[in-house]
């Protein structure tokens, strides 16, 4: 009987229950599709290759779903809430033809049980069909073999996909009984009839909270976007609730100016359905500011998590290609003491000899040299007089960690080879290479101080007022905190500290190059084992190829663009959701309105336009602000990098 009753209700609430049905739809297709990604052949064929990267796709994907299923049940119960206020005609004749808060309760259950099993069941049927185009965009983002791809279906995403929805569905069941239990008749009678008061608000206060709001926010932008470095835990979330709030302020602030400001426009306020359409407005204001509020937020998480995770793909791989223009680099450090205090210098190229390797037969050209470090020119050093303002600043710098130095000759070599400018300085000169944006801005604020540096017994000043860039090491990142580049003079070999061998394969194609680095991979264990053995010391071996980092460089872009597409794409659902429910719940209580207009002579197509600037205007300020909100979300994402700003590009 309750299940016959349930299904007629479905039926008959065809159009409302269409519009839930949808949104659960979408959210249980999304979910399949990114949960079941590691399950496709050509991604198990990445994964051969990029293990630890799939690895910590597959690890941060299970912590994700989690958010994104709380995201989900929290748009199925606003959906929910939807259809249970448009239904409050019905519940209200059930009940005054005696049935119990029980039975309804049980006629609830009973369809949601219907919805959610239908939804499932067409939610992962084109779950299934979406997930094979998002493995070839995946597959393809890793770079990985399309030979290898064909239809799949992920039978633990299946699961996966059940069981959280299925605990999203029981809390609505929970939910709809709670708001069943606490239904009284005179209010489901009267609902219908109930409009909200239409009250202009004070202009003055309006401005004031404005003004306030604007205040605060911007307090709360610079705090995370030019002092990160002072913030604490706390203090984080401190400012993150006082921008939410001023958020709110702000949409409830500019619905009443707006109003005002409209209304005293004869003009505009007069013309066609004008006066309609802002009555409209000024009716839902109340209930509407609250949804631009949560919709701005999201829209804003939706912008930052899509433009963090493409840009950082895009910068990864443009400076992959501008980084790392060798094929291999090798460095070599040994130490005296366990503690690694104290450095020897070892011919990296010796050792290779040592083992019967003639790195001539595989390199068609390389650079062989090394760095120099003098223990007691360290950052705190080369800050001078700017030490004590700069420490206070920012606590938690490295300062006593010696700088890389490299002799100007060794370090044109190695431009040379990169395919770059060379520099050139005179004998009481020293260059600073820098990168890093954040190391660089603070660098560049000592050297136009014009202070001179003592490095290994030598008084040199800076040939520039500023860092140049440059860097050293073959990398995907521009991570270089602080190089400097001396006379050859200004340096001996007391002062040598890592060996470095930079270079490129022989050969002219793809494989011919993979054989040696495989060969070269053989070399690096004889080495490192023969090196143990016949010193006895600690040491430092690298072996840094470019196909390494390539792997890498597309491996993590690939991850990140994943996740940023998973979150924002679920944002993205939900303000569309969260916008389309909420004018339609309100639209639908507007009926009558709209039934008058038409009476008296209102065309259709102006009936239209005023529907369209409502939905318009509720969407378009909280847009507006989320790209507000945007700009600044992400200079705080770069803020996050400035870390150990003075470790050197190699901490030894």
């Amino acid at each position: 009987m309750l299940f016959k009753l349930s299904l007629s209700n479905i039926r008959k609430s065809l159009r409302d229950y269409a519009i839930y049905f949808f949104t659960l739809i979408i959210g249980v297709s999304v979910f399949y599709v990114f949960n079941a990604i590691g399950g496709q052949a050509a991604m198990m064929e990445v994964s051969k290759n990029r293990g630890d990267i799939i690895e910590l796709l597959t690890s941060l994907l299970s912590g994700v779903s989690v958010f994104v299923a709380g995201v989900l049940g929290l748009l199925i119960i606003y959906a929910s809430r939807f259809l249970m206020k448009r239904r409050n005609k019905e519940f209200a004749l059930y009940m005054m033809l005696g049935m119990g808060k029980g039975k309804i309760s049980a006629i609830l259950l009973m369809e949601t049980i219907i919805i959610g099993i239908g939804s499932l069941g067409v939610g992962l049927i084109v779950g299934i069909g979406l997930s094979q185009l998002m493995s070839a965009l995946v597959a393809n983002l890793f770079e990985a073999d399309m030979t290898a791809y064909k239809f799949s279906v992920s039978g633990e995403a299946i699961v996966k996909t059940i069981l959280y929805f299925a605990v999203m569905y029981l809390v609505v069941m929970i939910f709809n009984s709670a708001v069943i239990t606490k239904m009284k008749l005179i209010d489901l009678i009267q609902s219908g009839k109930r409009s909200e008061h239409i009250k202009l608000k004070n202009p003055w206060l309006c401005v004031l909270i404005f003004f306030i709001a604007a205040v605060a926010l911007g307090y709360a932008y610079y705090q995370v976007g030019w002092n990160y470095s002072q913030l604490s835990g706390k203090k984080m979330t401190l400012y993150i609730a006082m921008g939410v709030f001023a958020t709110f302020l702000i949409f409830w602030s500019v619905s009443g100016m707006l109003l005002r400001i409209v209304m005293s426009m004869k003009n505009v306020y007069f013309r066609s359905l004008n006066a309609f359409t802002f009555r409209q407005i000024s009716s839902k204001v109340g209930t509407m500011v609250f949804s631009m509020t949560v919709i701005c937020l999201m829209l804003f998480v939706t912008i930052c998590t899509l433009a963090a995770s493409f840009s950082v793909r895009n910068s990864m791989n443009a400076n992959l290609q501008e980084l790392c223009p060798a094929d291999f680099e090798i460095s070599y450090l040994e130490y005296a003491d366990e503690e690694q205090e104290t450095p020897i210098y070892r011919d990296i190229k010796g050792l290779y000899q040592e083992c019967g390797h003639d790195l001539n037969s595989e390199l068609s050209d390389y650079v062989h040299f090394h760095s120099y470090k003098d223990s007691s020119f360290t950052f705190a050093a080369f800050l001078g007089d700017e030490f004590d303002a700069v420490e206070k600043e920012f606590p938690q710098l490295l300062y006593h960690q010696p700088f890389q130095i490299f002799r100007i000759s060794d370090y044109n070599s190695l431009m040379q080879l990169y395919g770059k400018e060379s520099l050139s300085i005179n004998d009481n000169e020293y260059i600073l290479l820098c990168d890093f944006k954040s190391a660089k801005a603070l660098m560049d604020k000592v050297l136009r101080k014009g202070y001179e540096v003592n490095i290994c017994g030598h008084t040199l000043i800076s040939r520039y007022d500023e860092c140049q860039n440059g860097f050293i090491d073959i990398t995907s990142q521009h991570i270089n905190t602080g190089i400097f580049i001396v006379p050859d003079a200004a340096v001996d070999e007391s002062y040598a500290n890592t060996d470095y061998i930079i270079g490129n394969y022989r050969g002219d194609t793809k494989e011919d190059k993979a054989d040696i680095e495989k060969k070269m991979q053989t070399y690096s264990q004889t080495v490192m084992e023969y090196a143990s053995k016949t010193s006895g010391l600690e040491h430092e071996y690298l072996l840094n190829t470019r196909a390494d980092i390539a792997e890498a460089t597309v491996g993590l872009g690939a991850m990140v663009t994943f996740l940023g597409l998973y979150i924002g794409l679920v944002f993205l659902i939900a303000c569309g959701a969260i916008l389309a429910l909420k004018e339609l719940s309100e639209n639908v209580d507007s009926i009558g309105r709209y039934e008058m207009l038409r009476k008296i002579g209102a065309e259709e197509s102006d009936i239209s336009k005023s529907l369209f600037r409502q939905t318009g205007i509720f969407f378009l300020l909280p847009f507006m602000l989320a790209v507000v909100h945007s700009v600044f979300g992400m200079r705080f994402a770069l803020q996050l990098s400035l870390i150990h700003i003075s470790e050197p590009t190699r901490p030894y």
